[in-house]
């Protein structure tokens, strides 16, 4: 920084406090951070603040990113090589599993996932195909499933990449899932 930076005199500091107060700017009541949904309480909570991972599945059940209807999906962790990717873009690797989600609440499609890709990985399998339609939620706002499979993959440890199928096998309504198999760095 420089020395001879300009000081700011009470006419300018007065001025720019009044411009934020014009336009609603409020100052900061607690210096914390709000997670945007309450504290659980309970056993439930007792239980993953213990470590246990039976009480809840691994993936979370609160707030996604809405993603549009035609809306490719993609995603894959930055060692994965480029070759192995653009072949799953490409739908050149032959999937040996798949799940379709339709017709499945929100709750039973989250907890079909979880057993799938635990299933899969225990018979270790490489490549599979989950099916989450492209269907409106019941506001209207965003494709639910689609939403939530998308944050649900990213989190899941075993996934290594996912994207969108090709167009014959389900186009922006499916995802091919690429999973690491045991050994697997």
């Amino acid at each position: 920084m420089s020395k001879n930076r300009h000081r700011p005199d009470d006419d300018e500091i007065s001025a720019f406090r009044q411009a934020l107060h014009q336009a609603g700017v409020r100052q900061i009541k607690r210096n914390r951070a709000d997670p945007g949904r309450p504290r659980q309480t309970g056993p439930r909570a007792a239980a993953q603040a213990a470590g246990d991972d039976s009480a809840r599945g691994r993936t979370s059940d609160g707030r996604v990113e809405a993603v549009r209807p035609s809306e490719y999906l993609d995603f894959a962790l930055p060692d994965l090589p480029w070759r192995t990717r653009s072949r799953l873009k490409r739908g050149e690797m032959a999937w040996e599993a798949g799940l379709d989600l339709h017709g499945y609440t929100l709750e039973e499609a989250r907890e079909e996932l979880e057993g799938f890709l635990r299933d899969a990985a225990a018979e270790r399998r490489r490549c599979l195909l989950v099916v989450h339609g492209k269907a409106w939620g019941v506001d209207g706002n965003y494709p639910v499933l689609k939403s939530h499979v998308n944050a649900w993959l990213r989190e899941w440890p075993g996934v290594l990449a996912f994207c969108s199928a090709v167009e014959a096998e389900g186009g922006t309504g499916a995802v091919y899932v690429l999973l690491r198999r045991r050994g697997e760095r």
